[in-house]
């Protein structure tokens, strides 16, 4: 198996990072905020981001997801410089990387399993971890075995790291940690020390949770003599709201999921920016080149960073409202076609979506709820929503009967118009002394079948003067 190249040079540009994803799953929103950090330093440094697939453990590397990788960072609007590279085409250089370690007595092949680890640290105290069993027992390559790096036995390895300042582990209390698994494969970390070499990486941007590697990769970097240094910044964990690390069995962290549910790339973006960062003015809206403009690595606060989802949907809605109004169509197609849309697929009309599209657009926060908002104009008679109904219908019964009568009668020869229709309407309500806002549910539920929609008199304008009182006088057989 051959490598496949490398960039190779280092001093253009001077700035050079890469996000390293494992297709081991889909892309979660931790993931996409360290791909996100990366490509801003990148790009407001002027340098490169690189694309690397960690997809060296093919027993649980699963190809299909490479894809889902690829188009959530597209949709994000990541773009990566040059060629992704796959480690799982750059064996070579792992085993070169390898014999080199073996050869140099820096590593050594170790045939103890793991209930053997176990069972001499329970006999010496409980002590966790490896105690360098096989370093001095000289054994060769065979079946089930792995290769170990020796760690030295005295000294520290330390670093600056941009976010959390100096940081140090003493090698004492490291163990002599696997490099190559029983099966051949290079770990993680040993291909991530060759790769970040033959790519020219000066800055590696990740989650704390890997902190505890990098002094794993800098002892290879060490022994492999690798020319230049690593700046590390360990981004804060991304924390639910009990402060728990998001977890995939306990929150929604799927990217693809928050794609589906409607939410916009940009609005995405902006909000995963503040996840950690904030701009010196305070302000949190703002377009992408503002937020590439002021980033700074140095600036990204340790502290936990809470996923607010009512904050991103937030987001979304400002980003929802500043589309242009054939931009919110266009972006709302993929959720009126659907197929689990109520209407039968001949029933939607776009021009007739595009006359309420504006009053649906000021009160969505997501494109995934669009199709609530108007389905009553698409359907041959309104879906009712119980609570509405209860709420409006039965416990308001003797104002609904009256509005409805009301409503009937005033509809039937005025001008249809949402400004006539309006006038029309809440006579009633000046009639009688009752707020507007009553007189207005019993209709809007009745025509909509919810009580909560686009503005009414809009709506009936749309509806058209006899599908309106078809419903009207249903919902009042009804009550």
């Amino acid at each position: 198996m051959t490598s496949s190249p490398a960039p190779t040079d280092v001093s253009t540009p001077p700035t050079r990072v890469r996000f390293a994803p494992s297709p081991t799953g889909y892309l979660h929103i931790g993931g996409a905020r360290t791909a996100l950090f990366n490509w801003l330093f990148a790009r407001q440094q002027g340098g490169e981001f690189l694309l690397r697939i960690e997809d060296t453990d093919a027993e649980r590397s699963r190809p299909e997801l490479i894809d889902v990788i690829f188009r959530s960072l597209e949709w994000l609007g990541l773009d990566w410089d040059g060629t992704p590279v796959h480690q799982s085409q750059r064996a070579d250089a792992y085993r070169e990387a390898i014999d080199t370690l073996l050869g140099a007595g820096r590593a050594y092949w170790c045939d103890c399993t793991p209930d053997a680890v176990k069972a001499r640290a329970e006999a010496r105290g409980g002590t966790p971890g490896y105690d360098g069993h096989c370093r001095d027992r000289g054994l060769g390559p065979g079946e089930g075995r792995v290769v170990r790096f020796a760690v030295p036995t005295d000294g520290t390895v330390a670093f600056d790291d941009v976010i959390r300042g100096a940081v140090s582990f003493e090698n004492a209390h490291l163990e002599d940690f696997v490099i190559v698994r029983s099966n051949g494969t290079p770990m993680f970390h040993l291909a991530n020390a060759v790769d970040d070499a033959a790519q020219g990486i000066t800055h590696v941007i990740r989650g704390e949770d890997l902190i505890n590697v990098t002094p794993k990769v800098l002892l290879l970097r060490d022994a492999l003599d690798t020319p230049g240094s690593l700046t590390f910044a360990h981004l804060p964990l991304i924390v639910n709201e009990k402060r728990q690390k998001l977890s995939k069995r306990r929150d929604d962290v799927s990217v693809g999921d928050y794609i589906d549910r409607g939410y916009l790339s940009e609005a995405m973006v902006n909000y995963l920016a503040t996840l950690g960062w904030g701009a010196p003015d305070g302000i949190e809206i703002r377009p992408l080149a503002e937020i590439v403009a002021l980033f700074r690595l140095a600036d990204v606060n340790k502290a936990g960073a809470f996923f607010d989802v009512k904050k991103l949907q937030h987001f979304n809605g400002e980003y929802i409202r500043d589309l242009s109004l054939p931009q919110f169509v266009s972006r709302s197609t993929r959720w009126l076609y659907a197929e689990d849309v109520p209407w039968a697929p001949d029933a939607f009309d776009v021009a007739t979506f595009e006359v309420l599209a504006p009053l649906v657009q000021e009160r969505v926060k997501l494109l995934s709820e669009v199709p609530g908002y108007v389905d009553f104009v698409f359907l041959p008679e309104p879906v009712i929503d119980d609570a509405s109904w209860q709420k409006v219908m039965v416990k308001g019964r003797d104002l609904a009967v009256a509005v409805l009568a009301h409503a009937e009668r005033v509809f039937a020869d005025c001008p249809w118009t949402r400004e006539d229709l309006e006038v029309v309407l809440f006579a009633y309500a000046e009639d009688h002394e009752v707020a507007k806002g009553k007189v207005q549910a019993p209709v809007r539920v009745a025509v909509t079948g919810r009580s909560v929609g686009p503005p009414l008199f809009e709506s009936l304008e749309v509806l058209g003067r006899d599908e309106t009182l078809t419903r009207i006088r249903a919902a009042a057989a009804r009550v």
